[in-house]
């Protein structure tokens, strides 16, 4: 089975992209995507239809924000809709599909870039969200969280550590709650297969930072331990440009 995520910064822009083509090509079991700033009313389906999906959506109240969706060649056996958080919920972070022994989230969560009071929300959030998924595990112990995390965890992770040491995504902070949360019972499926530097998902849209691979690595699929040896495969797809954000691909049994 390939799962992909990706934050796609847009659907409607990235359908006049060519992202109906590419999924077409690369034709991914189930799809999680973030970012995608639409109600489904909004988005033209019937092409996503076509390829065999079938659409579920989280949007935020807000128009034109936030927004994360799943699309599954195979029927979920229950869908389920956010992290019954209101104050997050309304921002259209967290979207569920269970499927016979495993279950996927598709999950964005928040930046803290633009101001203070959104770090404080960010670190919230982060607080809340490992609350939550430490529940869950006691109902749904396989796991796979996929998404975009909005923070770097390692050194190898980001281009310039010395000089975003001070930056939202990758402060002290941020990093101490990602490796809590790994200890917690989940494995970065990247690394696990890709142990080298200078793999990134993200990149600013300033100063060619893509062309020169100044990125950082803040997308990922992180996999319930207990599925830790049904992992066959996971990369990053940086040639692939409907974003600022590329595809990552898992693979698993």
């Amino acid at each position: 089975m390939k799962i992909i995520s990706y934050n796609v910064n847009g659907i409607r822009a990235a359908m006049q992209k060519g992202f109906v083509d590419w999924l077409a090509d690369e034709k991914p079991d189930i799809l999680c995507l973030q970012e995608t700033k639409a109600s489904p009313e909004q988005v033209e389906q019937e092409p996503f239809k076509e390829l065999g999906y079938q659409l579920y959506w989280m949007s935020a109240e807000k128009k034109g924000y936030s927004g994360v969706a799943i699309f599954s060649k195979q029927e979920p056996k229950n869908i389920y809709y956010g992290c019954d958080m209101q104050l997050y919920d309304c921002e259209g972070r967290v979207l569920r599909a269970d499927y016979d022994d495993f279950s996927v989230i598709s999950v964005y969560m928040p930046s803290g870039s633009s101001s203070d009071g959104r770090q404080a929300f960010k670190m919230q959030w982060l607080a809340d969200f490992q609350e939550y998924t430490e529940q869950l595990k006691k109902e749904i112990p396989n796991l796979i969280i996929s998404g975009d995390y909005n923070i770097c965890h390692q050194e190898i992770d980001i281009h310039d550590p010395v000089r975003n040491k001070n930056s939202s995504g990758f402060l002290p902070e941020e990093r101490e709650w990602f490796s809590r949360f790994a200890a917690s019972g989940f494995t970065d499926s990247f690394r696990h297969f890709n142990p080298g530097p200078h793999h990134y998902s993200w990149w600013s849209y300033r100063a060619g930072a893509r062309k020169k691979n100044k990125g950082w690595r803040i997308d990922y699929q992180m996999v319930s331990d207990s599925l830790k040896n049904r992992l066959k495969h996971a990369s990053i797809l940086p040639d692939v440009v409907h974003s600022d954000h590329c595809p990552i691909v898992l693979e698993i049994e």
